[in-house]
């Protein structure tokens, strides 16, 4: 039961660990010579232009931003509910609380994946002024970490329905 948890607990930290990198670094769409994500556009690593007001689609990129930050503090809560419900729990008990909440989380970041994968070439076509080579580049990194923390997020919120508490 002790290898049992101790897999839970590092797939659970591997999770919020993917889902920090994907919302954070600037890697969501490169090419050879600029990199992007929801937050700005970087040209040659040293002229970045943070995306705001001017941005055309700048609101699709804030339901981008916002559910990548949603789907990141879910599942910090629910690591943090988990580790509560460890020591408050009845023997035979099931994590349900913590599962619906990683659940949740699991939804936002398919949510903000699948907005960016449906209007990436909308937003990049748009907005020549920040991507002069938009159409040579490709999906980063830190989108295909969202798709893969989305994966996680599920199954770990999977195996929190299934988990009982037991001695």
């Amino acid at each position: 039961m002790l290898v049992l948890l101790a897999f839970i607990i590092l797939f659970h930290i591997t999770s919020a660990a993917l889902l920090f990198i994907a919302t954070i670094d600037n890697a969501w769409w490169v090419g050879e010579e600029f990199f992007a994500d929801v937050w700005r556009v970087c040209l040659n690593n040293t002229n970045c232009t943070e995306v705001g007001d001017t941005f055309e689609g700048y609101t699709t990129l804030q339901a981008v931003q916002a559910t990548m930050i949603l789907s990141t503090t879910l599942c910090c809560i629910a690591f943090l509910i988990f580790l509560f419900q460890l020591f408050r729990l009845k023997q035979g008990e099931r994590f349900v609380l913590t599962s619906i909440i990683q659940l949740m989380s699991c939804l936002c970041v398919m949510i903000a994946a699948s907005i960016y994968t449906d209007r990436r070439e909308e937003l990049h076509s748009k907005n020549k002024q920040f991507y002069p080579l938009s159409s040579e580049g490709r999906y980063g990194y830190s989108f295909i970490l969202a798709w893969v923390a989305f994966a996680f997020t599920f199954v770990s919120g999977m195996m929190y329905l299934i988990l009982r508490k037991r001695k």
